[in-house]
């Protein structure tokens, strides 16, 4: 009788420390400092609606906007919505995206951020999404990103691609069918979150001890290329990139790009950040180096014969 109730004993006492954990891991959870990292350029417009939106979310302890050194008025109407929660800080150069959002986590950082955000400007999510987003982080996630919506398609993540169908994207009319390859079939998404290579930029959260062990974003890419680059640092680690199938937000896709490049010279920028993560992640040999430089150049000269056509055909009209 006396063994029984011993046994009773440590189930009861075993329940109990293991209620124990939880209520200890959810308090731990819950006092995790978590910050955003808002990058604008020329766009403040854009960039204080969203500010206006999530100023008041109670998940964020900091709210930071870098201004990667504009060159319109945007830092003086940013400065304007400075407060303890909102910082806004301006870069003295604009040297791209991954530049400027190492800036926004640095300073998460120095004020002992655990969990990062990076956003684009021109995204529309809740305070619950964040809330959803947070709660699906584990030991061996570095990771978790929502279902992005971009003009009614979803954009759930990639696989990392090969130097070829890379190339083969670049090429016009052709890309389009290249670039369903490094795609996941839709039944990839039928659990709660799936796995994948790679996670759009435009919004995702990162754990600060992830994002310090890899060295954050290399600063060698303008623009582009550096979710793939950051994959590919995380995947060295041995750490789940996932993306959430239940939290969708919206993307308003490449406003702030828009505003400031031409098609031609974002392209030209992609394909400059495209051959640098196939060189020094991707091992790309000299052959396929060769290929990636001969695709773009097809693609560029069918851009402007296409716009010599175009100007010839509007002239023909008038």
């Amino acid at each position: 009788m006396l063994i029984v109730e011993k046994k009773e004993k440590k189930i009861y006492n075993s329940s109990i420390i293991r209620k124990g954990f939880m209520i200890l891991y959810k308090y731990h959870r819950e006092r995790m400092n978590t910050g955003i990292v808002i990058l604008n350029y020329n766009d403040s417009e854009t960039t204080i609606e969203l500010i206006e939106k999530i100023k008041k979310f109670k998940i964020f302890d900091l709210i930071v906007v870098v201004d990667n050194n504009s060159t319109d008025n945007s830092y003086q109407r940013l400065i304007e919505y400075s407060t303890d929660r909102v910082r806004i800080i301006r870069t003295e150069k604009n040297k791209g995206y991954a530049y400027g959002n190492n800036v926004g986590c640095k300073y998460l950082i120095d004020n002992k951020t655990d969990y990062i955000i990076i956003a684009n400007p021109d995204v529309i999510f809740t305070e619950d999404d964040v809330s959803k987003l947070l709660e699906m982080f584990n030991s061996n996630t570095a990771i978790v990103a929502p279902t992005i919506v971009e003009d009614k398609n979803l954009n759930r993540g990639w696989k990392f691609p090969s130097t070829f169908i890379d190339g083969m994207s670049n090429i016009n009319y052709l890309g389009r069918k290249f670039k369903q390859k490094m795609l996941y079939k839709n039944e990839y998404y039928t659990e709660n979150y799936s796995k994948v290579d790679v996670v759009s930029g435009c919004f995702f959260i990162i754990k600060r001890e992830v994002f310090e062990k890899i060295g954050g974003f290399d600063e060698n890419t303008f623009l582009y290329y550096e979710e793939s680059i950051l994959a590919k640092k995380i995947q060295k680690l041995e750490k789940n990139i996932i993306v959430s199938n239940n939290v969708k937000i919206i993307h308003d896709h490449s406003i702030s790009v828009d505003k400031s490049f031409s098609k031609i010279k974002k392209f030209k920028i992609l394909a400059k950040s495209q051959r640098y993560y196939h060189k020094n992640y991707n091992d790309a040999n000299v052959l396929q180096m060769i290929f990636l430089y001969t695709t773009y150049f097809i693609a560029v000269v069918i851009s402007y014969i296409l716009n010599i056509f175009k100007i010839n055909i509007g002239k023909q009209g008038n």
